[in-house]
């Protein structure tokens, strides 16, 4: 017995070391470090511990062991560290059946605090409320706010549109009960990162309409997703390879969580499923026409989009949805919509649709102020406060993103 459970953990660590080197070979060749980031030896390393992990889960899926999504959150979960803070409380409340996590100051307000409503990222494979605890812990004491992270639903068990649902669902509990977490109804602020930046650029478009509700004071989307349609934008292209959310990694998470079948990939890529007449109703606003050209390669100019392919349409049409698209909401939600706080990332496959975002806003006179970060990549906010696994873009943001919070 005993020389079966040596042989069986030999087998398992070779199994692992062999698929260790594999990411490793992986990383090196499809993968693009800029020399505009800090520390690279660092994010080659999580990146290959990335590669590591969701290989490992895809393997698991396959055998019908464990999803790859609820695998990559149990590891990550894992490693998330909860900090403690005195200056601090932090309360799991659920919310109906939503679960939520609330960050309050603990020293004592002669007046109501402002509020911060916060989607986390994680494209509804990855981020917790666990991994974006210490985050949303920062955002609390640095900027002297009451801070609610929502634990909205993901894969595999949840497809679109779950996360606006719940988020939304959430975000109405919350707005009709601020005086009883002390928040101040003229000072409520949504604050999303990348998949969580656009749902609360769809939270804020759809509570334009909502009378009864304490109106948003402001929006503060980090790197957000703000279309699902051009995935031809000089980003896009520029960064497919940069960690930690390459191009391919990126259409991947689209597809499960819209529902579209693996095989139409390469025809989004190409934009052949957008009929004619909607590209020429939405080019204006879609097009990289739009991105200044000292942010353009020359080289990099696809033609775009490709020929119709009608069955591509009926399967991905959905992805056409303005529910989908902030990008794309009329003038006239635009034009209500309350002050915004942008930020980008220089090496970002979701850069230009932070600057798509701003120029739309700009256009039908909404205040726009924009923070772009020249060494950062898409992702680095998550890693804020991981010791020796962060980085200084991470500070940069959150700071930023903590001033213009106490502003208002």
């Amino acid at each position: 017995m005993a020389v079966l459970f040596l042989v069986l953990l030999l087998g398992l660590s070779i199994f692992h070391m062999g698929l260790f080197v594999w990411v490793i070979f992986k990383h090196f060749l499809t993968t693009d470090v800029p020399s505009a980031l800090q520390h690279p030896v660092k994010l080659r390393f999580l990146h290959c511990f990335f590669l590591y992990v969701t290989t490992l889960g895809n393997m698991l899926e396959k055998m019908r062991i464990c999803s790859m999504p609820r695998f990559v959150r149990f590891v990550h979960d894992i490693m998330s560290e909860k900090k403690k803070d005195p200056r601090v409380m932090v309360t799991d409340l659920q919310f109906g059946t939503i679960p939520v996590r609330l960050f309050q100051p603990k020293a004592t307000s002669c007046s109501s605090r402002r509020g911060i409503i916060f989607y986390h990222g994680g494209a509804a494979v990855f981020g917790s409320l666990n991994m974006y605890h210490n985050l949303c812990i920062f955002l609390t004491w640095k900027t002297d706010s009451v801070l609610l992270c929502v634990g909205y639903r993901k894969l595999p068990d949840h497809h679109y549109p779950v996360i606006t649902k719940d988020c939304l669902n959430a975000t109405i509990h919350f707005l009709k009960s601020l005086e009883t977490y002390g928040v101040d109804p003229s000072r409520v602020v949504v604050c999303g990162e990348s998949a969580g930046g656009l749902t609360a650029a769809q939270i804020t478009q759809i509570l334009v309409a909502q009378r009864d509700l304490p109106k948003i004071r402001a929006q503060v989307l980090i790197y957000p997703v703000i279309q699902g349609v051009n995935y031809q934008l000089p980003s896009t292209q520029q960064n497919q390879n940069v960690p930690f959310l390459t191009r391919d990694f990126m259409l991947t998470c689209v597809c499960r969580y819209m529902a579209i079948d693996l095989s139409w990939k390469d025809v989004m890529l190409k934009g052949a499923y957008i009929p004619p007449e909607t590209w020429k109703k939405y080019r204006k606003w879609l097009s990289s026409e739009n991105i200044s050209k000292n942010l353009k390669n020359k080289d990099l100019e696809p033609q775009f989009p490709g020929p119709f392919n009608e069955a591509a349409y009926l399967e991905t049409k959905h992805l056409l949805d303005v529910e989908n698209a902030p990008l794309l909401a009329d003038d006239e939600t635009i034009a209500q919509l309350p002050e915004a706080f942008l930020v980008s990332c220089e090496n970002d496959v979701l850069r230009d649709h932070t600057l798509l975002y701003k120029k739309r806003l700009e256009d039908q006179g909404v205040p726009v102020s924009w923070y772009h970060v020249e060494d950062g990549f898409h992702g680095c906010a998550a890693f804020l406060n991981m010791k020796s696994f962060s980085f200084p873009c991470s500070m940069k943001i959150l700071n930023a993103v903590a001033s213009y919070v106490k502003s208002i």
